[in-house]
């Protein structure tokens, strides 16, 4: 199969309407010329077979921990020892945070903090200092060594903004001799006391390939909608769904869309107007709506569909009732690294690299996620795991954002 790469273009102002791995998304990469060439998805520099391998196996395997809370599972855990880190009384953590531009990190944000308001009065945590790069290496570069040059963190949480140009970095936190937890995106060194993050890349593009094409026909043509480029966990989710799509015969074009509605729509249309369209795959669902109201415009049939866990895309595909599924990209994670840090202050071991269940949402399902969130914002992530946290449902409705 041959596939064609179409760029759209982007700007710095379209980087906030990124909505998930939003909370993958580096908009400091920018996206390569266009190119009309064939790709063998055997050479993507981006596809691992021992990562691919392992993320579909470990989509099976039943994860350790407490049934109803999700954020303390782990799968295929090697436990470390923090017993070195075991103090009494409440610590001060200093969080470089990435950005909170995008739907999915305000959602794990707003998450975050709560989780810390029953840590302080527990008295495990005196008080978290947060530093917001804005989606800047440099700014959080420049975070991070403030954090160290001060002298007043026990502990340091990272969400890396990008994973090669964060890892220095993370290393002179580690040199600190202060317990270091890095999640969501990963960086280059294992430092870490603890990594924490969901399955990952390759196991949302297993999920969401695998999804495509039992429910299409080979030949059937999918448009890929993708929010950026050079960042890992994209790429990921790129390069196992592009393996999965050549190997079943499915042609498959991609093009990288900022997350911008009016381009996702223009793309559609484009593709329309050439012939069929199948199938709709993206590797974040910010957009989502915008891509199937792009087929109603067009007076035409809803394509078979992966979105997110988004609220907007759950509304929009019950409203719509097309063959749909919502990937995941667990946004509890954000209450882990709190937690973690608990474990590490309690000197009780954690997992060396925390991987935490990623499972999709499908449509016999959707009810009962459309129920439990009753009341959210179109920007509200459903697998969001904070029913049991002071302020539910109210500061996630009213986006109560620190």
């Amino acid at each position: 199969m041959r596939r064609s790469l179409k760029i759209a273009t982007t700007s710095v102002a379209l980087v906030g309407l990124i909505a998930l791995a939003g909370c993958t998304t580096d908009p400091n990469v920018v996206a390569p010329e266009s190119s009309e060439e064939a790709s063998d998805p055997a050479e993507n520099e981006w596809f691992d077979q021992e990562l691919f391998d392992t993320q579909m196996a470990q989509r099976e395997v039943v994860p350790e921990g407490p049934e109803d809370e999700p954020y303390l599972q782990h799968i295929d855990a090697e436990m470390v020892d923090t017993s070195q880190y075991a103090s009494t009384g409440p610590k001060k953590a200093c969080f470089a945070n990435a950005s909170i531009s995008n739907p999915w990190r305000q959602t794990g944000w707003i998450t975050m903090n709560q989780q810390l308001e029953v840590l302080q009065e527990a008295g495990v945590i005196s008080e978290m200092e947060t530093r917001d790069a804005q989606d800047s290496d440099d700014t959080q570069i420049a975070d991070i060594d403030y954090f160290i040059s001060e002298g007043n963190c026990d502990i340091f949480l990272i969400s890396p903004n990008s994973t090669a140009a964060m890892t220095p970095a993370v290393e002179r936190a580690c040199e600190t001799g202060k317990p270091v937890v890095v999640f969501d995106r990963g960086v280059e060194t294992d430092c870490a006391v603890t990594f924490i993050h969901p399955i990952g890349g390759f196991a949302w593009g297993i999920d969401t390939a695998e999804f495509l094409i039992d429910n299409l026909e080979e030949g059937d043509k999918v448009v890929a909608l993708r929010i950026l480029s050079g960042v890992d966990v994209l790429e990921h989710r790129w390069a196992a769904a592009e393996k999965l799509f050549d190997e079943a015969g499915i042609e498959a074009v991609d093009y990288f869309t900022g997350a911008d509605p009016a381009e996702i729509k223009s793309i559609i249309s484009d593709e329309l107007a050439k012939g069929d369209v199948h199938g709709i795959w993206m590797d974040a669902g910010d957009g989502a709506v915008a891509a199937i109201e792009a087929f109603e415009d067009a007076g035409v049939d809803y394509p078979v569909m992966t979105g997110e866990d988004e609220m907007s895309f759950l509304r929009k595909w019950k409203e719509t009732e097309l063959t749909g599924l919502a990937p995941v990209y667990s946004n509890f994670q954000w209450r882990t690294p709190l937690l973690a840090a608990q474990k590490i202050f309690a000197g009780e071991e954690v997992p060396k690299e925390w991987v935490l269940p990623q499972v999709p949402i499908e449509a016999g399902e959707l009810d009962e996620w459309l129920e439990a969130n009753d009341g959210m914002p179109d920007g509200h992530y459903a697998k969001f795991g904070g029913e049991n946290l002071p302020g539910y449902p109210d500061v996630w409705q009213e986006r109560q954002i620190p």
